[in-house]
Order: structure tokens, then C-alpha cells, then sequence
């Protein structure tokens, strides 16, 4: 007898799911996809107000979506979102790490320690901390699953990002280490690898370029476009859906063909 199937592609109804940076761009549209979809949905983001907005559209929509403010960059913080995410939804079942940053395009030499570590302390030691605190939480539980959104970027070379590039190779490293450590209490870890996608970090740091170096990020993929953050909600809805439940320790990327 074969088993039954759920008729709803990507079902997510129910699940418990806490989101960084979730207050604009992939974040964004992920909580108010997933939160539309059935799922109840915690986001965690710096930028109250826009983080605040998120959650009334959610709201508005008749999901379930609740903002709280954090600084992913520091421990005690990011310890206290995850009780408010345990007790606000009753448990996690998934933890979407996205709260990331960029830095201006520039050779290597010209970029400052202060990029450097800024990079850092938010795209992988933040990432660090989610990391852990799900694991807390999730293993007592019965697991779950962590969905790290990283990029390709920390697949290839990035010209002019060196610092960004290393972070997101950092978050890789996390999260494949990270995918074999963690089968033993059932939680699953992989991460999602977009290119250039329409989101404001992108256009922050495209106007910083000029048009050739604009275009240039434009015809990157052979798609001939930016990626849309509605392409990258609908592949994150789909990991975070028991669809995806053989999937560990792997880069799903989003690239318009920009790895092949």
C-alpha cells in the first residue's frame, strides 16, 4: 500500500518556524509565503519598524507571524529570540538563518578591518550562533531542520566581495560539518545558494557601481537577469516542507545557470 500524500505542494501547515533577518528582501517574502501557506511563522531582524510591517501584512493575510528585534551578532540575544520563538510557537521545526550584509565592491587591499570583521561577526558568527541555539532547542525535541542561506558565493570565487565570499564559504563549512554531526538527534542542515537576486542588499551594492560594473552583474547569470525573491521563497518553502527530508548537508543553488 503505498503512502498517503499530502494534495499540497510544499505543505508547511503547522510547522513552527523562526526566520532571520525576515524583515526584508528572501527573508521577507519567505515569512509572508510560508506564514500564507499554514505555517506559524517567528521573524528576527535588526530593522524594527520594516520587521514590524512584515508581520502586520502577515497578520492581515490571516497567518500567523510575529516579529521580535535581535543583533544576530550577539550571543545572549540570539539565545533569548530562541525562547521567545520556543514558547511563542510551542517548539521549532525549522530555523531559516538569513540575516546577512554586504559590504562595497573593492579589491581585496582596499577593503578595512572594519569590513572585515563586520562581514563576519553578522554572515558567519551570527549564522554560528542560530546554528547552536537551534541545536539546543531542537534536540531535546525530536530534531528538526536548519536552512542556511548562504550563496554562491561561498561555492565560487567573488571578485571585489573577498570578505563577503569568505563568510558564505564559512557558512558551507558550518553547515555540511554541521549535517553529519547533527543525523544522530534528527536534524538536518543544508543551505540555499542564491546568485544575484532583486533584493535591496543587491541594489545597495550595485549603486555602487557604475553601469558597466551594473551590467556586468546583470549578465553574470546566463539567464541574462537578477533573480526575483519570489524564485528563492518558493525553493525555501519546498526545503522547509517534509519534501525535502532526504536532503542534508547540500548547497541547493539558485543561479540561473551560473554554476553549470
Amino acid at each position: 500500500m503505498m503512502t498517503p500524500v499530502s494534495t499540497l505542494a510544499s505543505d508547511v501547515r503547522e510547522k513552527r518556524i523562526l526566520i532571520t533577518g525576515g524583515a526584508s528582501g528572501i527573508g521577507a517574502a519567505s515569512a509572508l509565503l510560508l506564514a500564507r501557506r499554514g505555517a506559524k511563522v517567528v521573524i528576527a531582524d535588526l530593522a524594527e519598524s520594516l520587521g514590524q510591517e512584515v508581520a502586520k501584512q502577515g497578520q492581515e493575510a490571516g497567518g500567523t507571524l510575529v516579529f521580535y528585534k535581535v543583533d544576530v551578532t550577539n550571543a545572549d540575544e540570539v539565545r533569548a529570540l530562541f525562547a521567545f520563538a520556543m514558547q511563542e510557537l510551542g517548539g521549532l521545526d525549522v530555523v531559516i538563518n538569513n540575516a546577512g550584509i554586504d559590504h562595497k565592491p573593492a579589491p581585496m587591499h582596499e577593503l578595512s578591518d572594519d569590513d572585515f570583521d563586520r562581514n563576519i561577526a553578522v554572515n558567519l558568527k551570527g549564522v554560528w550562533h542560530c546554528m547552536r541555539a537551534a541545536i539546543a532547542c531542537m534536540a531535546p525535541n525530536g530534531g528538526g531542520h536548519v536552512i542556511n542561506v548562504a550563496s554562491i558565493a561561498g561555492l565560487r570565487s567573488s571578485p571585489t566581495l573577498s570578505i563577503y565570499s569568505a563568510a558564505k564559504h564559512g557558512v558551507m563549512g558550518l553547515t555540511k560539518s554541521a549535517a553529519l554531526e547533527y543525523t544522530k538527534v534528527n536534524i538536518r542542515f543544508n543551505a540555499v545558494c542564491p546568485s544575484f537576486i532583486d533584493t535591496p542588499m543587491v541594489q545597495n551594492t550595485m549603486a555602487n557601481l557604475d553601469e558597466r560594473g551594473q551590467q556586468a552583474i546583470i549578465k553574470a547569470s546566463p539567464m541574462r537577469r537578477l533573480g526575483r525573491v519570489e524564485e528563492v521563497s518558493s525553493a525555501i518553502a519546498w526545503l522547509a516542507s517534509d519534501e525535502s527530508s532526504f536532503m542534508n548537508g547540500h548547497a541547493f543553488t539558485l543561479d540561473g545557470g551560473m554554476m553549470a
